[in-house]
């Protein structure tokens, strides 16, 4: 995904001065104050952009000085000029720091290696002039996972101070994204907490891109996350093939096994609409539990084998996912925008954004959910010379 970069532009003097640093650094270092008859000879100015560059580790760095890279606390690897005064530098941070700057890595201590130990690390994210929200991308995420309600007990990762609703996350969710929006110039903290009770390797490592007010990809209103290409997978947070350790209690004494969905959640999955194309069609990935949000997943795999039993409408009122207007790819209308159960239709929709809904609620002890997985659903961007599209427009 492209993102449109703040500015960033640094003049550097001969003297090696930085007379202005970008808004991603506020700062000024101001050169010393001139006597009357002070003159500065041979002064030359170098200008370069400040464009996204790839360090010799294959991580996301931005091109700078090599001055600017040690003033923001960065790591210099490689240089991204022709004339080599560029640095790419690498933004790292970890536990207990803060970063205001583009592309910034956020890792666990020590990250590649892993921890299993109690901790509690927390990162602030500063917002920059000219910046509104900014995209996390869980490049490596793991924490244990949830109890068998789905509850983040033992590990979570909370977001705090950002406009938008952010759930508490936990369990295995690399490749994963959220978008945070700040609130004014209020920063937005990511704390993560993980307790020694549960016996986990665990790391994490996050790229949190700034994104300016007027970047076309700015993500709507109530988007936690946002998809720009004509296809892609999405996925429910901690969705997973294989099975949560975790169990379920009901009063009876009856146990069950639990849920990898996480509890409490209601957010949207956003597409941005590509030119061109007027629908969206949305259909299971090929893992047989691809779409498991409620009801008893365990006895469907053994019985009938997944995908089986969908539900909709008046059946989903715990945890369901929601798409406005859906229709059966021949044209016929599903007749509900609620999905549950062990199975998704193929369904095609023209409402205008392009959004998914996921709703679950706090336990499992209210309905007869066993084992479910949550959901890893395809979207395809529809082109308008479909034919249902065209009615759409037209009728």
């Amino acid at each position: 995904m492209a993102y449109k970069a703040l500015p960033f532009l640094f003049f550097v003097l001969n003297i090696h001065k930085v007379l202005t640093i970008s808004n991603l650094v506020e700062n000024v270092i101001q050169a010393p104050e001139r006597s009357s008859k002070q003159y500065w000879p041979n002064i030359g100015l170098v200008r370069f952009a400040n464009d996204v560059c790839n360090t010799q580790e294959g991580y996301r760095g931005t091109c700078v000085t090599r001055r600017q890279c040690e003033y923001i606390d960065g790591f210099q690897s490689g240089s991204c000029t022709t004339n080599g005064i560029g640095r790419c530098c690498l933004i790292q941070r970890t536990c207990g720091q803060s970063s205001q700057f583009n592309n910034t890595y956020f890792s666990s201590t020590g990250f590649p290696s892993t921890f299993n130990s109690d901790t509690s690390c927390s990162f602030t994210i500063i917002p920059c002039p000219g910046s509104c929200q900014a995209r996390i991308d869980f490049l490596s995420f793991t924490l244990a996972q949830p109890d068998g309600n789905g509850n983040c007990i033992q590990d979570s990762m909370v977001v705090t101070g950002s406009g938008g609703n952010v759930p508490v996350i936990c369990g295995e969710n690399s490749g994963q994204h959220i978008y945070v929006t700040f609130v004014g110039n209020n920063s937005i903290t990511i704390t993560i907490s993980t307790s020694s009770t549960a016996d986990l390797q665990r790391s994490f490592n996050f790229l949190v891109t700034l994104i300016a007010c007027d970047c076309p990809t700015l993500a709507p209103a109530g988007c936690l996350q946002y998809y720009t290409e004509l296809t892609g997978t999405v996925r429910s947070f901690n969705y997973g093939t294989a099975m949560n350790g975790a169990v379920v209690q009901y009063d009876n004494a009856t146990t069950v096994v639990g849920t990898r969905q996480l509890a409490n959640t209601n957010y949207g999955i956003c597409v941005n609409m590509q030119p061109g194309y007027c629908g969206i069609q949305w259909s299971q990935s090929t893992d047989s539990t691809s779409f498991t949000v409620t009801d008893n997943t365990a006895l469907s795999e053994v019985v009938t084998g997944l995908p089986a039993n969908p539900l909709n409408d008046g059946d989903c009122t715990t945890d369901f996912v929601v798409i406005p207007n859906p229709q059966y790819p021949n044209g016929t209308s599903v007749g509900t925008d609620r999905f549950c159960g062990n199975q998704l239709p193929t369904v095609v929709t023209y409402s205008k954004p392009f959004v998914l809904t996921t709703v679950t609620d706090a336990s499992e002890l209210t309905s007869p959910d066993v084992a479910n997985r949550g959901f890893s659903l395809v979207y395809n961007q529809l082109a308008c010379g479909n034919t249902n599209a065209l009615l759409q427009l037209t009728g």
